[in-house]
Order: C-alpha cells, then sequence, then structure tokens
C-alpha cells in the first residue's frame, strides 16, 4: 500500500527535521525552553509509530532517494534550521493529509497539532536567534 510507503517516509523526515532544530537549539544556543518543545513533539510521535510501517519502506525503490544540489549546502546556521522547519512542516501537513486515508497508521489530528506547533516554535526561534553571530 503506497499510503503506508507515504506515512513512513514522512513520519522519518518529521522527527528528524525536528532533530536538527532540537539539536541547534540546545547545543548552540542553551535554550533549554525551546528545545524541550521540540523533544516533546518528537516524542508525542513515537505514539504514533508502528512496526508496522516497516512493511512499507521500500529504499531499494525510491526514485527520488538522491539529494538536490540545495540540500547538500547551507550558508549558515538559520538557512540550516529554516530548512529544517520548513522540512518538518511540509511532513506535518503530508501526514495529516495521509492519515485520513489510513487512520490505523497515524492520527490526522496529532499531525496538524504538530504542524501548528512548529509554526510557533519557528517564529520564536528566528525573533530569538536571527540576529545572533553564526
Amino acid at each position: 500500500m503506497e499510503v503506508g510507503r507515504v506515512i513512513d517516509a514522512n513520519l522519518n523526515r518529521l522527527r528528524e527535521g525536528i532533530r536538527v532544530i532540537e539539536d541547534t537549539l540546545r547545543y548552540f544556543h542553551n535554550d533549554k525552553t525551546l528545545s524541550s518543545l521540540c523533544k516533546t513533539l518528537r516524542h508525542r510521535l513515537k505514539s504514533t509509530t508502528s512496526l508496522d510501517l516497516l512493511d512499507y519502506r521500500d529504499i531499494q525503490g525510491d526514485v527520488a532517494k538522491q539529494s538536490s544540489k540545495d540540500e547538500l549546502l547551507r550558508e549558515n546556521l538559520n538557512a540550516l534550521v529554516m530548512a529544517n522547519f520548513k522540512r518538518a512542516q511540509e511532513s506535518a501537513r503530508v501526514l495529516e493529509e495521509y492519515a485520513k486515508l489510513a487512520p490505523h497508521l497515524g492520527d490526522t489530528h496529532t499531525f496538524k497539532q504538530i504542524r501548528y506547533e512548529l509554526y510557533d516554535i519557528e517564529k520564536q526561534y528566528f525573533q530569538a536567534y536571527c540576529n545572533s553571530a553564526l
């Protein structure tokens, strides 16, 4: 079922994007509050993760697994963080939609909440750190 592949891939993308943001907040900015919010989001995703999703994973059959040139370089820390906010937000939106087709693989409401929380954390991040030295 292709829906399972989409959900599996986007759950991975969402967790990975949040983790990059979390680690930046934790190790670059020593921001306990925002890094904790990210950690909480990631842990909420664990409850939606199922071992059944591994059955849908097909790395060898993925026709677009190669990175594009713009994914290989980031001009600074803010660009890296922005790319990962967008990656996570887009993945949350995809999950929100596809969970409607396979509710046993994820909760559309949870993904929508996470997406909006990411919008809020993004705003807080860039208000706090956009002008900081990189």
